[in-house]
């Protein structure tokens, strides 16, 4: 779970993402985002809609997944953004596809460094 200082705090911030963020599509979730130079941490909020399940207990399983996801690759981002995820289809998904598809839409959308062309991403051993 993302610290209490990562989250979003009143409607006033979340409006101001939807009227100026861009948003970036994938196969299952799409999220807007704004960089916001005046904080120095990111924040985020996700949004799952009772159309997604009707049962609290899946949505708000949803919602801990996807801020798991981003928790895990926050250091990697390049400047603080104000983002908002919007779920579709995510409450079944295995934990590692999951953050292989959080960490394609923030490159995607330029908020973490594209990977490097010559790094297989294997570390060798001795």
């Amino acid at each position: 779970m993302i610290a209490r200082s990562h989250r979003f705090h009143g409607h006033g911030s979340l409006r101001y993402v939807y009227q100026h963020g861009r948003t970036v599509r994938g196969p299952l979730t799409a999220f807007k985002f704004v960089p916001n130079e005046r904080r120095k941490m990111y924040r985020l909020a996700v949004v799952v809609s009772k159309k997604v399940s009707k049962s609290a207990v899946v949505r708000n399983r949803i919602r801990r997944r996807l801020y798991e996801a981003f928790r895990s690759h926050e250091h990697e981002l390049i400047r603080p953004f104000d983002m908002t995820v919007f779920h579709e289809q995510v409450a079944e998904l295995p934990a590692d596809e999951l953050n292989r598809l959080v960490v394609a839409q923030m490159r995607q959308a330029g908020m973490i460094q594209p990977k490097s062309k010559g790094s297989s991403g294997i570390i060798k051993g001795n």
